[in-house]
């Protein structure tokens, strides 16, 4: 009797044939990149060329390890395992590596940065910076092995003796290179008295320039305040520190021929022409002036000179009128409110000085009431004992004692018997 397979046992039995077969377990693909959009952990794309097409799984781990973009249509060499996906029954690549085919990695690298450098406006003419016409200190970042530095300095020497030269010695090549590279741009823009700044290296693969090539590079040489002269490989080698300059050189020595005047006789003649320069703007200056003061001659001020002061004259007048003016309704003013003031206080006035006089009769009156002279004179008589004590009762004398008794005209001593 036949047995009937189900579609689970049939494709576990694959599944573990795919896992066990050594020619599965890894393989080398090359193929080209279809349905691929990004998605925030794993990615699921196709691998397809002329006549076939193969599902392609790449878990995060892997994809945040590639050092180029994805793109869909690119040419990839990947690296993997076949497997078998049991709930549907399709098989795909499990991608373990994945790098460019054709032009290489670095190259794709390249031209997915220099795209979005560009995109960002880095390389645009606008930011470049002139470069001086005199550099009296120049920096340079580069090894101090090698024969650029020697090439500089020999033509700065021969060309600009008066130049200073500082060297930041920098790895230009392999790891860390592109690192130690930005650090001494800014230390250069950090010390701020350099004229021109010179990078540079030898010639070699796009490997061996890669630190120039590289984002962190590119960025410190946009931000530097310096003007920045690239001198990157040979003329035929190009990196994105040469579109980020200010300036290329195709070699050490045009490099430093940039930083510095031509010749001696090139400096005889920019001075000439200076002072000519120089000449032609004073007498110009001194043409404009001197057109100036005869103008100035001729005008009415200097000819009627008291006019410069009739306006100034009739506006003092219109003042002074105006203070009089104003004068005379201030003083108007205060003498109706004197008067007003007057008007009110005067009865006023009047009445308290009347109620007071009333009040100084009745006060009057009434001391004259105390008046002892007049006490005496309705026949009442002031008796004190020989000391002056006034003498109020009968209990107060003795016998035999003498008494002074005060009439109105006169005074008496009497005896007490």
């Amino acid at each position: 009797m036949t047995e009937y397979l189900s579609v689970s046992t049939l494709t576990k039995y694959l599944k573990a044939k795919f896992d066990r077969d050594p020619y599965l377990e890894r393989v080398y693909l090359t193929g080209e990149i279809s349905n691929f959009r990004r998605r925030p952990n794993h990615q699921y794309f196709a691998l397809k060329d002329e006549g076939a097409v193969i599902q392609a799984t790449m878990w995060a781990g892997q994809f945040r390890k590639l050092d180029f973009e994805l793109e869909e249509g690119m040419k990839v060499l990947a690296v993997g395992r076949i497997s078998i996906y049991p709930p549907s029954g399709s098989y795909s690549l499990n991608i373990e590596s994945l790098v460019p085919d054709g032009v290489g990695a670095l190259a794709v690298k390249f031209e997915q940065l220099k795209k979005k450098l560009t995109a960002e406006g880095l390389f645009e003419q606008r930011w470049k910076q002139n470069l001086p016409q005199f550099s009296k200190k120049i920096a340079v970042v580069t090894s101090p092995s090698g024969a650029v530095i020697r090439d500089i300095i020999t033509t700065v020497q021969r060309r600009f003796p008066m130049s200073q030269i500082v060297l930041y010695p920098t790895k230009v090549q392999g790891q860390g290179s592109a690192e130690e590279i930005a650090e001494n741009i800014r230390r250069a823009n950090e010390r701020g008295d350099f004229d021109v700044m010179i990078i540079g290296r030898g010639g070699g693969s796009i490997e061996d320039l890669w630190g120039f090539n590289e984002e962190i590079v590119v960025r410190a040489i946009f931000e530097s305040r310096i003007p920045i002269i690239s001198s990157v490989g040979h003329e035929t080698d190009v990196t994105l520190a040469d579109f980020v300059a200010d300036s290329r050189a195709a070699t050490p020595t045009a490099a430093a021929e940039l930083a510095t005047p031509n010749t001696k006789v090139d400096l005889i003649n920019w001075a000439n022409e200076q002072e000519k320069r120089l000449f032609n703007r004073l007498t110009h200056l001194i043409k404009i002036r001197r057109e100036r003061v005869d103008k100035l001659s001729q005008s009415v001020v200097f000819r009627q000179p008291e006019r410069l002061y009739d306006g100034h004259l009739q506006k003092l007048d219109r003042l002074c009128e105006r203070l009089s003016v104003l004068t005379e309704n201030k003083v108007a003013n205060m003498k109706h409110r004197y008067e007003l003031s007057a008007g009110k206080l005067i009865p006023t006035y009047g009445k308290i000085v009347e109620a007071k006089k009333n009040k100084t009769e009745q006060l009057y009156q009434s001391l004259l009431l105390l008046d002892i002279s007049k006490i005496k004179a309705r026949g009442f008589s002031l008796v004190t004992d020989e000391k002056g004590k006034i003498i109020k009762s009968v209990s107060d004398v003795k016998k035999g004692q003498t008494l002074d008794v005060e009439l109105t005209d006169g005074k008496v001593i009497v005896e007490v018997k």
